[in-house]
């Protein structure tokens, strides 16, 4: 097994070379579907992966996860509160059109608007000011240390494109009409999306006008959603596919031992929780009626500490886990070892329960997806079997991503009372966990826009607001400790673990295994 432990091994690439290399095609599936190919209809690594062969930020990152111009040639802080960007001339949209100013000004504003899930890559207080065809500045409220730490998924579209199609009402996650940037794509990447049929196939071509050199020696990707590890998998080993992930856990060692595949291990920056209802007067989908037993941190906590996170490791991932204490990776947060989860006590579970006023027990529904994340379903099943044995009886709800994220991502309010969520900061900053899960839910976008379960503390909000401005890393630091220990203590959330990355490959494809788990076709030769 290709077992890597650390970020930088994991984003280990070989074979960037391809001057005597000839021209392929690459096939490979994933778990799920990518339903929509408008960037900004929905937050989730793969959608934003698939898209980021096609589309481009003013930033992007390497193989190292180390952030590099794009559509900027480079930036600067003029000011405190002004970042200067300088954009790349010379850069064509795939249909021909110019890149420039106006392109990342009408960008900033759809992303902001009605529908977008990814308002939150830039603030809506932050204000956008043309210089020049070829020069913006963003400027903000206060300095902001971290503000371009997420831009390698924000992507630019093109103006003229997007209004010409009548495309400039962003398609959300939970409508049923696309309009036409939902099922057609024009960026600037190293990849034009040539043919989508959404749930079934899509296809991309090399764009021979990409403004950067490729290092890749691909022609043609070919993409088929299988949503059945066993299909995935026997078309890897058959040879009908170059790349297949994830490969379930269970399958690692038989992809290991078949002549010409070999698996991919490497840790993944994302983690994997679970969240509750915290603000609703009543839930909705429990027996509970006229109280939320989740407003109790009793409750919580007798959750929390119903879970057998070792068993889920061993039985369920196969070891290819490691429990978290924290909602964030430790890789990420040079204070996580100051943090320990509650204890596996079933006893103090259901006392906890007792004390709360639900000596029996009580019923509560669960939404899980079961085509996300690895072995997504079956851990929610675990969860369910561990909480009966105190008196809770879970109905699971496990659907495929795209009724999931339309359930409680539901426009007009979240609709679940208890979920499984993962998460991979996409600023790789512990600010962006307390931004989008943890922060008190805020309609006008100021924070919380994936704290689902409405968990709220005040302390926190002004915490995360002094983290956002800080700049000496040892008071941030200290900052993010103190907001942790406060969301940890009342439960906040649930942390179960980071889940490992596991991809199969053939032989003599090559390519960069980010911890992010965003696959790049821009990082793949093929012999």
């Amino acid at each position: 097994m290709k077992t890597k432990s650390l970020i930088v091994a994991a984003a280990a690439f070989v074979g960037l070379t391809i001057s005597s290399a000839q021209a392929e095609t690459l096939k490979f599936a994933f778990q799920g579907t990518l339903n929509t190919l408008d960037p900004y209809s929905l937050n989730e690594t793969f959608t934003l992966s698939a898209l980021g062969n096609t589309y481009e930020g003013l930033t992007r990152r390497n193989e190292k996860l180390e952030i590099e111009p794009s559509l900027a040639e480079s930036w600067e802080v003029i000011e405190p509160n002004r970042w200067r960007f300088h954009l790349r001339k010379g850069v064509k949209f795939q249909n021909g059109n110019d890149f420039n100013a106006e392109d990342v000004a009408f960008s900033l504003k759809r992303l902001h608007s009605e529908g977008s899930d990814l308002a939150k890559r830039v603030n809506a207080d932050v204000k956008l000011e043309i210089v020049d065809d070829y020069t913006v500045d963003f400027v903000l409220p206060s300095p902001n240390p971290i503000l371009p730490y997420e831009w390698d998924t924000w992507y630019i579209m093109d103006k003229e494109w997007t209004e010409e199609h009548d495309a400039v009402a962003v398609t959300s996650a939970s409508d049923t009409t696309p309009n036409y940037a939902a099922l057609h794509a024009n960026g600037t990447g190293p990849f034009k999306i040539v043919s989508h049929e959404p749930g079934v196939k899509t296809v991309y071509e090399k764009y021979d006008g990409w403004w950067d050199k490729p290092t890749h020696n691909l022609d043609t990707v070919e993409f088929t959603p299988i949503g059945s590890d066993a299909t995935r998998v026997a078309a890897l080993l058959s040879g009908e596919l170059d790349m297949v992930y994830p490969i379930p856990v269970q399958d690692v060692k038989r992809v290991e031992d078949n002549p010409g595949t070999r698996a991919l291990i490497g840790p993944e920056l994302r983690t994997i929780f679970l969240g509750m209802d915290q603000m609703r007067d009543e839930l909705l989908y429990s027996n509970v009626k006229g109280k939320n037993p989740f407003k109790d941190v009793r409750v919580r906590k007798a959750f929390y500490q119903a879970i057998d996170i070792e068993a889920i490791k061993s039985k369920v991932m196969r070891n290819l886990s490691t429990p978290s204490a924290l909602m964030i990776s430790p890789f990420l947060f040079a204070r996580s070892d100051e943090f320990k989860r509650f204890p596996y006590d079933p006893k103090a579970a259901k006392a906890l329960l007792a004390d709360a006023g639900y000596p029996d027990g009580f019923e509560v529904g669960m939404d899980c997806p079961n085509d996300r994340y690895v072995n997504d379903e079956a851990i929610c099943q675990a969860v369910a079997a561990m909480l009966a044995r105190i008196g809770v009886k879970v109905d699971l709800n496990a659907q495929p991503k795209a009724k999931y994220f339309a359930k409680v991502l539901a426009s007009g309010g979240y609709d679940t009372s208890f979920y499984l969520l993962g998460w991979t900061p996409g600023s790789f900053d512990s600010w962006n966990i307390l931004d989008n899960l943890i922060q008190c839910r805020d309609e006008k976008g100021k924070g919380g826009a994936f704290n689902l379960g409405g968990y709220c503390n005040k302390k926190v909000d002004e915490l995360a607001d002094e983290i956002l401005v800080e700049n000496d890393q040892t008071k941030r630091d200290a900052l993010i400790a103190e907001a942790f220990t406060i969301s940890n203590d009342e439960v906040a959330h649930i942390p179960l673990h980071q889940q490992a990355l596991a991809w199969g490959v053939r032989d003599g494809v090559e390519v960069a295994q980010r911890a992010d788990n965003q696959f790049l076709f821009r990082f793949v030769t093929k012999k």
